[in-house]
């Protein structure tokens, strides 16, 4: 077994969240009576952490504001029932069998701690997981800070640890930190994004595929 840990993004990649983050953002800047962001652009900074995304989507706003702004997106993902965020199709049998087969599973994810742990309960996978960090207790990606504490946390070079994304920010923090990558193409960003940054592979089907590549 080449790799001892595979660390996986949350949102776009074992979670079906996209179009609830894009409909919360649009209907947070309602809220903050800002323009409302086009859905391409919000897609694009999914995988950031909240302050890095709405300075971008928002970069003539007052500090204030994007403060606001942020808020208000918690709030909304928070009440907004419009939206469902299941798990995409086999993910938690698929890394159920992951961890049985002796494999260690952690989470870096541009989510806020609070909003990660909710999921992780809701989906009833929180004992999968052996070490979990988010955005707002580190740093935003591409920045290679959670998958070092990941590291140092369960003892492992970072050639037996395999990063698994859907964005471009996943796969540039698992370059920074020396880590493989391997990319999934039915998140936010398309393979040909993806293929910037030299996954071993970038896969349609992440619990059909992934044994094919690692």
């Amino acid at each position: 077994m080449k790799y001892k840990v595979i660390i996986f993004d949350w949102d776009g990649t074992l979670m079906d969240s996209i179009d609830k983050i894009v409909g919360c953002v649009k209907a947070a800047a309602v809220d903050c009576q800002l323009p409302e962001p086009a859905t391409a652009a919000i897609r694009h900074i999914v995988g950031l952490s909240l302050d890095k995304a709405m300075l971008q989507l928002c970069p003539n706003v007052s500090p204030d504001k994007l403060v606001e702004m942020v808020d208000a997106y918690r709030f909304q993902y928070l009440t907004n029932e419009q939206f469902k965020t299941p798990l995409y199709p086999g993910i938690k049998v698929w890394l159920t069998a992951l961890k049985e087969q002796g494999y260690l599973l952690a989470v870096a994810t541009g989510k806020g701690r609070n909003g990660l742990d909710r999921m992780l309960d809701e989906c009833s996978v929180r004992d999968l997981f052996a070490v979990t960090y988010t955005a707002d207790k580190t740093a935003s990606k591409p920045d290679p800070l959670m998958l070092n504490r990941i590291l140092e946390d369960l003892n492992i070079d970072a050639s037996q640890a395999l990063m698994v994304g859907d964005t471009s920010y996943d796969l540039e923090m698992a370059n920074n930190a020396n880590i493989d990558c391997l990319g999934v193409s039915y998140g936010v960003h398309n393979k040909l994004i993806l293929n910037q940054f030299n996954p071993i592979a970038i896969v349609d089907d992440l619990p059909k595929e992934f044994a094919l590549h690692v």
